[in-house]
Parts: structure tokens; C-alpha cells; sequence
């Protein structure tokens, strides 16, 4: 461990930070660590000051560069939450818009259907040459005498041959007939 003498001059200005603030017990890195994130941010507001002075085709940098460096640093590290009053603005006007009535009845309560995300989202077309052929292959294992089905006839496999092509649309929103 390091004597107080032998610390470097920044470790011990970061000691006596912690401790104006009221940091009586700390890990002995976080001084390195504070060290570390205080040459990072030097280091980028310096080149980045550099970079401004060179735009403004100066020589070296000045304290106006400095300035422009730290305002653009704390301006795109840290942002500021909106005024209260665009805040409260904001709310006023989303407050005024009512919820939708909720449908009675057992189970979850559910906005009406309209509010509701619950629609035919998507469609099944079945293709013309595939339905031949599988009406095709049932006809063949029914003659066979190979049970397609168990409880089911030809008649209720057979697809009408007009409407192969048809789009279904189906709705997820769990009405039932009853």
C-alpha cells in the first residue's frame, strides 16, 4: 500500500472530494477509477477543443474553444428531462381522451372490439392444384378401403373445386357462435 507522500497529486484531490462529500469508507480503487473517468473526460473536452480551434483555423486553442468543448460534452452526455409545464401540457391533453368502456362479463374485462387489436390478421389461400390432389388421394385410399378418417366420409373431405382458390380470413377475436 502507497504512503499519503508517495500518492500522485490527483489521487489525493479525488480523496479529498470523497471526503467534503461525506465518503468516510470506500473500496482504495474507486479513487483509480475516478482517476480514470476524470482523464477520459480531459482528455475527449481537449480534443475536441482541438478540433474547434483548427475549424476556426487558429493556431492553438483558447479558452472559447475550451468552452465550446465542455458545453458540447455536457449537452450530448447528459440529457435534461422537458420543463414541467410541456410536461404537465402533455398530460392535460393525453388525460383528455376517456378510456374505452371495458365489456361486462365473466372472465377478463376486454375493451370493445374496435379498441381492440384483436382482428383477422392474417389469410390462408389454399392453391387449386394442391386441393385436386389431395381430393385426388382420398378418393384413391377410400377405394382402397383405407380409412381416411375415422367418423368421416368422402363427402366431408371433398373441397368445392370452385372455391379452392379462395382467400380465408380467420378471427382471432374468440367469438363463438353459439
Amino acid at each position: 500500500m502507497m504512503k499519503e507522500e508517495e500518492e500522485p497529486r490527483d489521487a489525493k484531490i479525488v480523496k479529498a472530494l470523497l471526503k467534503s462529500m461525506g465518503v468516510e469508507h470506500y473500496e482504495p480503487r474507486v479513487v483509480n477509477q475516478f482517476l480514470e473517468l476524470w482523464y477520459r473526460y480531459v482528455a475527449d473536452v481537449l480534443t475536441d477543443a482541438q478540433t474547434f480551434s483548427e475549424h476556426a483555423g487558429k493556431s492553438a486553442i483558447d479558452a472559447d474553444d475550451l468552452q465550446l468543448a465542455v458545453q458540447s460534452k455536457a449537452n450530448f452526455s447528459f440529457n435534461q428531462p422537458p420543463p414541467r409545464e410541456v410536461l404537465l401540457e402533455l398530460s392535460r391533453t393525453r388525460n383528455r381522451i376517456p378510456l374505452p368502456k371495458s365489456i361486462s362479463g365473466p372472465g377478463i374485462a376486454l375493451p370493445p372490439e374496435q379498441d381492440t387489436l384483436i382482428s383477422p390478421n392474417y389469410q390462408l389461400e389454399i392453391p387449386r392444384k394442391a386441393n385436386s390432389q389431395a381430393i385426388e388421394e382420398m378418393e384413391v385410399d377410400e377405394e382402397e378401403g383405407n380409412k381416411v378418417d375415422p367418423g368421416t366420409s368422402l363427402q366431408e373431405h371433398k373441397i368445392d373445386r370452385d372455391a379452392a382458390s379462395q382467400r380465408i380470413s380467420f378471427s382471432l377475436s374468440g367469438k363463438r357462435s353459439r
